[in-house]
């Protein structure tokens, strides 16, 4: 009886190292860039020394408003495009209803008029929103 050796088909492997290490530099790219991401009109910021927002884990809504008090939201494909007020209510109040706990921030202009602001700030309570946050620089020096 002769004995038949056990012929093995020679098995593929794929070294998954490489793209582990991909994989990681990606995941440091993203930690980066993350942050820079926050999107809004260019307005110049008040300064105040102020403590950071708590919630941080959803991307927050943000309503700009420049001097002349035209209105934008960081929502959509255009957030260049001005809005009215009751336009901006009726967007945030659609948000809202689908992540009533997103925050919502308001980048006010040093130079809009402060009646201008809590006119806003109360069309955002009034959209649903709990709270309103103001985004303020902290003061150089």
């Amino acid at each position: 009886m002769k004995r038949r050796r056990n012929k093995r088909k020679p098995v593929a492997e794929i070294n998954v190292v490489p793209y582990i290490d991909v994989m990681l530099v990606l995941l440091v790219i993203f930690m980066v860039t993350a942050p820079l991401l926050m999107q809004g009109v260019e307005v110049e910021l008040p300064q105040a020394p102020t403590e950071p927002v708590s919630n941080q884990d959803s991307e927050p809504l943000i309503v700009s408003i420049r001097p002349g008090g035209t209105l934008f939201l960081n929502l959509g494909a255009d957030t260049e495009q001005e809005l009215s007020l009751a336009t901006v209510r009726t967007r945030v109040a659609a948000v809202l209803r689908q992540n009533p706990e997103k925050p919502v921030l308001v980048w006010g202009d040093r130079s809009v008029a402060y009646g201008e602001v809590v006119a806003l700030m109360a069309s955002l309570q009034q959209a649903g929103a709990p709270r309103v946050g103001l985004v303020t620089e902290t003061p150089e020096g």
